[in-house]
């Protein structure tokens, strides 16, 4: 089975080719978007990508104890603190078992556990490691030299992160609705590794002017022959972002046209593993939106907006789980939701405003709410005013509240909206992210990552504050949109909602065994 193409997408202007992917993969009362019709879990693709032939080197993992808070000053860039920044980000934090089922979890949280995010490492002067670009080993806690670098990239110490994605991992499960997963799983990874590195004195800086086919070339993943499989697009990976990580420093201006010679000059080893060796359906449309969304090399979009986050400990970070079921008693209390709120309201440059649907905060009404976000907010809620007719008071709060229900309603509304799941009912509050969909992708096509992109890095702040408060998160990607838009009384196509989250006390099933990450390799640990 497989999905059909964009008619002419070659010919059609790369903005209506998003306009129709986002269209197309809504999920509907009367019909999801196109997917799988059965799944063999057996059979999912592979989670850990190597490179055979190239050679691995062991990484130390992070002492949680050490990383309480940000230091005094920037870490050095070695291996240890190497080790700590990739296993905070990216690493495995256990592994869980029930029956004869076992899967990893890991500091960045990914749609179905599927994890289509890839991470590389471009060095230069760091000891222990020659200049080079790497792979991560998530499983192994270790990287492996993919293309050796016969000139530094940045006067060293230096350090870089790119991030490409195996769609197929998403596509799998989710059909054509997977670009978006990816994309938030992206965003993600973006703030997992701004939380890791902010404990380390250590900053990514987002990397805009390099183009999507200039990072390829960086990363290697445009060597077709290096990437062999019954399939091109189940072997693929797509370059997403480059960050350039500030050691305390600043950052070398990294040139597109300098990478590209970097790459073309490296010494390449390696053939990527397979991910899937018999893959059933396929989704055109996928390989169309990706293509649309490139970006170019020079590109003047502003980085993914997001709220600096508070420091979080790596103790935190390592406890990080997504919840499966939430008590439905449980409240949030005032002061936790006041501090939220000012987290979220931190970021004048943020692009996503927030629909929340409050079930249990002390001292609120059950309801719908508005948190306008950043200037698209101001345009969000005149366009809410001029189409119900009546103002729109924004309270001390920074909300705005939209519809008063009772709570049996609310719940009622919110478990329809999100798919039917429980989650979205019994939860203290649930989040759903507006973004301005036709104003930015008209202009630039590329901002449709970029959006959901920011999505997932709000959705990763959600995460670790929801611990921070002892309580727990879910992303939910699964949510029929245009009745979210008719719930939050959207008059025009402008705003889309891209992602949603939960928040509540979660409920534990006692019979899931939870194991260490890297049991054997405790010894490889910071001193």
């Amino acid at each position: 089975m497989s999905s059909s193409p964009v008619p002419s997408a070659d010919t059609l202007p790369a903005g209506k080719v998003v306009e129709i992917y986002q269209q197309r993969t809504k999920h509907r009362f009367a019909a999801y978007a196109a997917g799988p019709t059965t799944l063999d879990w057996d059979a999912r693709p592979e989670p850990f990508r190597r490179f055979s032939g190239a050679p691995a080197f062991a990484l130390p993992l992070a002492r949680a104890e050490s990383l309480a808070q940000a230091p005094a000053c920037p870490a050095v860039a070695d291996l240890a603190s190497l080790g700590a920044l990739l296993h905070l980000s990216f690493g495995l934090t256990a592994w869980k078992s029930l029956g004869p089922d076992r899967w990893a979890v890991r500091a960045n949280p990914s749609s179905g556990n599927l994890h289509p995010v890839e991470a590389y490492v471009l060095l230069a002067g760091v000891t222990g490691l020659a200049d080079g670009l790497y792979h991560y080993l998530p499983d192994q806690h270790a990287l492996e030299l993919r293309a050796r670098h016969v000139q530094p990239f940045a006067p060293g110490p230096a350090l870089a992160i790119g991030l490409s994605t195996v769609m197929w991992r998403e596509a799998w499960k989710y059909g054509e609705r997977a670009f978006r997963y990816c994309q938030l799983d992206t965003g993600h990874a973006v703030g997992a590794l701004r939380y890791a590195a902010a404990l380390l004195g250590w900053q990514p800086v987002e990397q805009g002017r390099i183009g999507t086919e200039t990072l390829a070339a960086l990363l290697g993943v445009d060597r077709d022959d290096d990437f062999p499989g019954r399939r091109a697009d189940v072997s693929h990976e797509e370059a997403e972002i480059l960050l350039a990580v500030d050691l305390g420093e600043g950052v070398a201006d990294l040139a597109p046209s300098a990478l590209r010679a970097l790459a073309a000059r490296a010494e390449w080893q390696g053939v990527a593993t397979c991910i899937d060796p018999f893959p059933m359906f396929r989704w055109p449309i996928i390989a169309e939106v990706a293509e649309a969304t490139r970006r170019p090399d020079g590109c003047a979009l502003p980085p993914i907006a997001g709220p600096l986050p508070p420091v979080q400990p790596a103790r935190r970070i390592l406890g990080r789980r997504s919840a499966q079921r939430f008590d439905p008693n449980h409240g949030m209390g005032t002061e936790p939701f006041a501090g939220l709120l000012r987290i979220l309201q931190g970021e004048a440059d943020a692009r996503l405003s927030l629909l929340l649907f409050v079930h249990r905060v002390e001292g609120m009404e059950a309801g719908l709410y508005l948190l306008p976000r950043g200037a698209w907010g101001k345009v969000l809620l005149e366009g809410l005013q001029a189409a119900g007719g009546t103002p729109l008071s924004v309270g001390p709060d920074g909300l705005v509240r939209l519809r008063p229900l009772q709570p049996v309603e609310l719940r009622r509304v919110a478990r329809s909206l999100h798919c039917h799941q429980e989650i979205a009912a019994s939860a203290c509050l649930a989040v759903g992210m507006l973004a301005p969909f036709a104003p930015l992708v008209d202009a630039h096509p590329t901002a449709y990552r970029d959006l959901l992109r920011e999505a997932g890095l709000l959705g990763q702040l959600l995460y670790l504050e929801a611990e921070a408060m002892g309580l727990r998160g879910t992303g939910i990607g699964c949510f029929f949109d245009d009745p979210v838009h008719e719930a939050a009384a959207l008059a025009t196509p402008d705003f889309q909602s891209l992602y949603h989250f939960t928040i509540g006390m979660p409920v534990d099933d006692e019979r899931i065994e939870t194991t260490p990450a890297y049991p054997a390799l405790a010894e490889r640990s910071q001193p």
